[in-house]
């Protein structure tokens, strides 16, 4: 069989190593870690997401993998299906726009367990994210999504396959079995759950977490998968189409690494709300108004958007997914952090009655893969006459339009220090910093345990 583009994924995956890599390469590997555990501790203080955690340390007795903001430990594939799904559950986790959706929360849990598993150094485990996130991403950016697929899982299950075979020192033809095996695995999801906030949700990159790991050993119990599962799932089942070459382009160019091409957030909800989001709070600081004199908020935005148009969102998670919600929120409160969605804000009065003053638009020429073109247009209509408008191209921790090291290390204090105490956070900030020195992954988890 002629060598494809499975095969060039698999060496890549296999030969890189983390001192042949460019230091910026490093740097935002670290920054994604942090960043993702930050979302992990934040959600782990949810209920569902604690009473997960209990449940994966009952099940998963004498496991070495770190259940993050609790004080348990759990079997690998049990400890990333909860840490996962607790890191997406709040909708503050990193993300890219250039295809894979979010790739760290279905790579850094499932990198993270195996190596605390395996007692991998933290060099082993930042090389393992590396590469599991850039197959994620290139997987994701040569699927033409079907409208009604949400991205949470799909093509992930093959990102913490790739993480877990990596540590687990998978030569390429085991790699690339691995990766039919986790493509034929991969969950198939609607947005529904989203709209309605039903948090079976949030299992989405648990799934994948915990299906990739097994897919990594399954691989070594000698099940066989089929020649090529992306493009058998991802150009007809899960996707509309499947373009290989889209896969390699550019793979392994210094400088050019997907988890260099990311975004952050620094809003507590979906993507499709930030360069909304962005545009309120720059018109909010150039001009004076309040939400008073706000008669109607137009704003236009990608096709997708057009779902996320419910101004009366019944709960946490689908207030997360409605547009004129976080437009109110925004305007009226002036926040749009995690506290902006908690149920006793998604209820507040005044905030239901601006939602309905906000009207959505598609634009045909928007697309979030896009960088020539906004990915939001925002006007205020004032009572005193006055037509208030911005656009926003890349959003603020966009890589286009990026937060400073301050910021990011900001974000990660305000997720963490309810879980780990100021001193505790500062702890795990200073320990992923010289993640590449540490020589057993344990020694940074452990800094991680709940009160």
């Amino acid at each position: 069989m002629s060598r494809d583009y499975l095969d060039e994924l698999a060496e890549f995956a296999v030969k890189t190593r983390l001192e042949d890599l460019d230091p910026a390469t490093v740097s935002a590997a670290k920054n994604v870690a942090l960043d993702t555990i930050g979302a992990m501790l934040a959600g782990s203080r949810q209920p569902e997401n604690a009473n997960l955690a209990r449940l994966a340390a009952d099940k998963g007795r004498g496991g070495r993998s770190m259940l993050l903001g609790s004080r348990g430990k759990s079997q690998a594939m049990l400890a990333a299906l909860a840490n996962a799904t607790a890191g997406v559950s709040l909708e503050v986790d990193e993300g890219t726009r250039l295809g894979g959706g979010h790739p760290a929360i279905h790579v850094t849990p499932a990198a993270l367990a195996v190596g605390e598993e395996r007692s991998g150094s933290g060099r082993e485990v930042l090389e393992s994210i590396i590469v599991g996130y850039e197959i994620t991403s290139r997987i994701g950016g040569a699927t033409t999504a079907k409208h009604e697929i949400h991205s949470h899982g799909t093509w992930g299950t093959i990102g913490a396959a790739v993480a877990a075979a990596k540590l687990m020192g998978f030569d390429a033809a085991q790699m690339r079995q691995t990766i039919n095996l986790a493509a034929s695995m991969s969950p198939a999801n609607t947005w529904t759950p989203c709209f309605e906030g039903a948090t079976v949700r949030n299992l989405y990159p648990g799934r994948s977490n915990l299906q990739g790991i097994l897919a990594a050993n399954l691989s070594q119990c000698g099940f066989t998968a089929i020649q090529d599962g992306p493009a058998d799932l991802y150009g007809s089942v899960l996707g509309a189409g499947f373009d290989p070459q889209k896969a390699i382009e550019g793979l392994g160019q210094n400088g050019s690494y997907r988890i260099q091409q990311n975004y952050f957030k620094f809003h507590a909800c979906c993507w499709y709300n930030h360069p909304v989001l962005d545009a309120v709070q720059s018109l909010q600081r150039q001009n004076e108004f309040d939400a008073v004199q706000v008669k109607q908020v137009r704003v236009s935005a990608p096709a997708m958007a057009m779902t996320m148009t419910n101004p009366e969102p019944d709960n946490m998670l689908s207030a997360k997914f409605s547009i004129p919600y976080a437009v109110a929120h925004a305007i009226v409160a002036g926040t749009t952090d995690v506290f902006a969605f908690q149920p006793d804000r998604v209820a507040d009065p005044s905030v239901q009655e601006f939602a309905r003053r906000v009207v959505i638009e598609p634009d045909p020429q928007m697309d979030l893969r896009r960088y020539d073109y906004p990915t939001a247009k925002v006007t205020l209509v004032l009572a005193d006459g006055r037509n208030l408008q911005e656009d926003v191209v890349a959003h603020r921790g966009d890589f286009r339009n990026p937060a400073s090291q301050d910021e990011l290390e900001a974000k990660f204090l305000s997720l963490s220090r309810d879980v780990l105490g100021q001193d505790g956070a500062m702890a795990v900030i200073e320990a992923v910093g010289r993640m590449d020195a540490i020589e057993d992954v344990n020694t940074l988890t452990e800094l991680c345990r709940g009160g």
